[in-house]
């Protein structure tokens, strides 16, 4: 299936799933679509895997953690922030190294304290090979980290996989 990019999100220096200075990170990069979803990219390493040739489960819940908790900001001019409180994760199939993954998430519901999502890891057969649900708790940055958006590099970033059209 082909999903319209209509905006790219930040990334960060050194955050797990986002930070583009991590060497140890996923390197993973954001899309809003035009249907109001997230596709998060990135191609794991050697260094992300469980058992050989496969993503570490771990890792798997961090990328579809991080990827629910931004649909909270899809076509929002605002940051919105939030904490995980809960995320409940299926594992359906293994997730292979040496592919670009994609993880497709979306806002299931939202009010002034709660927000939910849900999202699905897709192998590169298109199949689902993970999915999870989260709840998370509205919180502004300063009450989460001392975070400088400088300091921290928090800014859109052009790539090379930048499209105008994400197939899955």
């Amino acid at each position: 299936m082909q999903y319209r990019v209509s905006e790219k999100q930040p990334n960060s220096k050194m955050c797990f799933v986002c930070g583009l200075k991590n060497d140890f990170g996923i390197l993973a990069e954001f899309y809003e679509t035009a249907d109001e979803e997230l596709i998060a990219v990135f191609k794991p390493k050697t260094e992300h895997q469980g058992y050989p040739g496969r993503l570490h489960g771990g890792i798997a819940a961090a990328v579809l953690d991080e990827t629910i908790g931004r649909t909270v900001m899809i076509g929002k001019e605002e940051e919105i922030w939030g904490v995980t409180l809960e995320l409940n994760i299926k594992y359906k199939k293994p997730i292979p190294l040496d592919a670009e993954i994609k993880v497709k998430a979306w806002l299931t519901y939202e009010d002034k304290r709660i927000f939910k999502g849900h999202g699905e890891i897709y192998s590169p057969d298109g199949k689902i090979a993970a999915y999870a649900d989260g709840r998370y708790l509205r919180v502004p940055i300063e009450k989460i980290a001392d975070f400088d958006r400088q300091e921290n590099e928090w800014r859109k970033v052009s790539s090379p996989r930048d499209s105008e059209i994400i197939e899955i």
